[in-house]
């Protein structure tokens, strides 16, 4: 009948990196190198997706503040910074209100 196939095993066929809280539990040590080399890994609990282990420098990366400098080093650094493109104004009625 051969080996049954974990859960790993069969969604990583399908280009997915998603463990049972089971399987990553047991085999943890795979599961940061997949990290590490392959990119994030989704662990699961009764199906759902619970927590996504990610590379260390990847976490400090989402969890820096984005500054002014940021935003103006993405638009200066972005493909299309050279594009000209015309502003317009759209002029509306503005109107009281109490506070």
């Amino acid at each position: 009948m051969g080996n049954p196939t974990t859960p790993h095993d069969r969604a990583s066929t399908c280009g997915q990196n998603r463990w049972s809280l089971q399987d990553a539990k047991a085999r943890l040590s795979e599961v940061v190198r997949l990290a590490q080399q392959d990119g994030p890994q989704r662990v699961t609990v009764h199906g759902r997706d619970a927590v996504v282990i990610v590379r260390a420098d990847e976490f400090d990366r989402m969890r820096s503040p984005v500054s002014g400098r940021d935003i103006v080093r993405a638009f200066r650094d972005s493909p299309l910074a050279e594009v000209d493109f015309e502003r317009t104004s759209i002029e509306a009625p503005v109107r009281d209100v109490d506070l």
